[in-house]
């Protein structure tokens, strides 16, 4: 029997943060070249957890030194893929505390913003799939 949450040929797998604000907003992100924003987070290297993913993507993009056993594991989702269509994205979720640091878009982050539900709905963000059904509220 296969496991529904095992990647496919057509998914993407990732780490992704739910890193929210002191008034509960969600922390997104936009790569450079695309207009979707989303979590935090990245595809692993060979051989890393997807703790060592998260922790490792969130200091190259945002600056962020996180300590992977601060990690709260929220488990696996999947949902279709913001920037590559006809695939899904199979993400490995945790909520981060980035505690008083502050997140600065770096490497091929071209963009972030704190957004809440109606925010996003207000500015018309075009929001990835993931964050949008999972973890915008």
């Amino acid at each position: 029997m296969t496991d529904p949450t095992s990647p496919t040929p057509a998914s993407i797998l990732v780490s992704a943060a739910v890193i929210t604000d002191a008034s509960g907003r969600l922390l997104l992100v936009r790569k450079a070249g695309t207009t979707a924003f989303m979590q935090p987070g990245g595809k692993p290297e060979p051989d890393e957890t997807p703790a060592e993913t998260l922790v490792r993507e969130l200091e190259e993009e945002l600056g962020l030194r996180i300590d992977p056993a601060a990690l709260g594991s929220l488990g696996r989702f999947t949902a279709s893929a913001a920037n590559e269509p006809g695939f899904l994205v199979v993400a490995d979720v945790f909520t981060v505390d980035i505690g008083t640091q502050h997140p600065v878009a770096a490497a091929e982050i071209a963009e972030l913003r704190w957004a809440s539900a109606e925010s996003a709905a207000a500015e018309a963000l075009d929001v990835a799939p993931l964050a949008r059904e999972y973890f915008l509220r």
